[in-house]
Parts: C-alpha cells; structure tokens; sequence
C-alpha cells in the first residue's frame, strides 16, 4: 500500500477572457503544494488537483482539453477511468473558459466546489463553505487589470474566510500566456501565513520582476524591449 498526500485544501482555476491567460492559485497545510497541484498550459487549459492527490490527472486532463474536449468532457473522461475517483478534488478551466469540477465523496468534509464562466473554485478538509463563496464572490467582483492579481485576491479572501482548518503552510500562484516562461509562478512552500507571504512576494514581483517579463525575448518580439526597461531603471543625474 502507498501513502498518497491529503492536499489542497482551497484553490481557484481560471481565466482571464480578455487575453485567453489561464492560471491557479492555491493553498493548503502540506509543504509546497505548487509542486504537486496546479497545472497550466496555455492554449489548453488550467487544472488544480488536490483531496488525496493524484498530480498525473493533471496533465492527463490537460492533454485532452488541447485536442479540444471541454473542461466537462476533459475532466469527466479522466474521472471514469481513475482508480479512486471519490478520494480526489479537481477544478479545470478550458481555453474557452469553459469550466468543471468534481469533488469525490470520499474527500475530507467540509468540501466541495462551484464553477462558472471562466473559473472553478473548490476546496476540501475546509472550515466550512464559506472560504469557497468568498473566493468565487470576490474573483466575480475583482476588477483589477491582470489574471494574477485576480487569483490573488480570490486566494486572500478564501484564507481570511476561515480557510484550512488542520492550519497553513504552503500557497502558489501560476499564470501563463503564450510563451514559453509563465507570467507568474510564485511559491511559498513553508511559512505560519503562507497567503499573506505570497502577497508580499507578488508586490515585490510587481516592481522588480513582472516588468523584466514583459520585456522579455518570445518568437513574436526576439530582441524583447530590454531597452525601455533599462532606460527606465538608468541611474538618474
């Protein structure tokens, strides 16, 4: 018998219609959960799987969606042939902003999910519902110009919502557009406030990382606008 890995306990996938950006952010009290749970691929689709944890349905899902099955169809597929469906949680997004989720009934109470156009919030071994009701309510309402941000604050209002309830540990955040390199991918892997630490890091990444990403070489623009970025940081007189 193997041990698998109780993890996640809240998460939102996503994506943002105006420029087809998919991302997840999620915390959980299990080290770093960015290793073992989110899964983004541009141009398909966004996954979170979490509960007792299988990381391979993942990409599995993922693999569907880009040969254009929806996120139902994707998910409902991979569901039907997983060994121990009612031990796990999933939350998908497709590319066209299609959503699903599926909670197993095995899965550690409080759980269970909600899913609209562009998003699927769904958590497990929760306080209560009301981390799930906080984070889609304020994902619907955020109007702040990037994905990021967006699941930032979702992720903020599940934790102040009650979140967790064996604690924190671990948050990430994943975004991805085109290229190659995400836009996002910030980790805190052991930390007493890990979403609070997150924030920190992406204000910090605000100023002195998302800048040089978007000035970075992709096959549309290979010389980047390394020149902007540096005219803006040149000493000044």
């Amino acid at each position: 018998a193997h041990m698998a890995l109780n993890l996640t306990t809240f998460s939102i996938t996503a994506r943002d219609p105006r420029d087809g950006t998919l991302g997840v952010a999620v915390s959980t009290k299990v080290p770093a959960v960015g290793s073992l749970c989110p899964f983004v691929r541009f141009g398909a689709g966004a996954v979170s799987t979490q509960a007792w944890v299988n990381p391979g349905l993942g990409p599995m899902i993922l693999d569907r969606m880009a040969q254009g099955e929806s996120a139902d169809q994707a998910l409902g597929q991979v569901i039907a042939g997983e060994t121990d469906a009612e031990l796990r949680q999933l939350g998908v997004v497709d590319a066209n902003g299609g959503s699903a989720a599926f909670t197993g009934r095995d899965t550690d109470a409080w759980a269970g999910h909600r899913t609209g156009a562009d998003y699927s919030v769904q958590g497990n071994m929760l306080v209560g519902e009301d981390t799930i009701a906080a984070m889609e309510s304020t994902f619907l309402s955020a109007a702040v110009p990037t994905l990021g941000e967006r699941l930032l604050m979702a992720l903020e209002a599940g934790q102040v919502a009650g979140g967790d309830r064996r604690g924190r540990q671990s948050a990430a955040l994943i975004v991805r557009g085109p290229e190659v390199f995400p836009l996002v991918d910030l980790r805190v892997d052991e930390h007493p406030d890990p979403v609070k630490e997150l924030r920190r890091i992406f204000e910090v990444a605000k100023i002195e990382l998302f800048p040089f990403v978007k000035a970075l070489p992709t096959a549309r623009n290979p010389h980047g606008d390394f020149a902007a970025v540096r005219a803006a940081m040149a000493p000044k007189d």
